[in-house]
């Protein structure tokens, strides 16, 4: 995968995560294991309608991945592997500042 694709991959997940709703969403999926929207509005402070459009945006992040269930009920699951290239680019990035900075604090001591 090139740079910029992992970039864009980040980006959509740092995005997802941005709002708390979602953060809940996915750590009841952790927690609970694959569910439905209906499921997770039964477990949140969040309308089922809500809940659903929540898990479209984690979905196109690649954070969930929706699996049909029995009488056409869709179950979600947590995949992470998006957030593992989000977790890289962070790191990287800590890498690209840990030199500049070691440098500002030996000239300011």
């Amino acid at each position: 995968m090139e740079n910029s694709d992992l970039e864009s991959v980040a980006q959509e997940v740092f995005a997802a995560l941005a709002d708390p709703s979602r953060r809940a969403i996915l750590a009841e999926l952790a927690a609970g294991g694959p569910a439905t929207a209906t499921d997770l509005a039964a477990k949140l402070p969040i309308t089922r309608q809500g809940v659903a459009k929540h898990l479209t945006l984690l979905a196109d992040a690649g954070l969930v991945v929706a699996e049909p269930g029995e009488r056409r009920r869709v179950r979600y699951r947590l995949d992470s592997a998006p957030m593992k290239i989000a977790q890289q680019f962070l790191a990287a990035l800590a890498r690209d500042w840990d030199g500049p900075l070691a440098a500002l604090r030996d000239r300011l001591q």
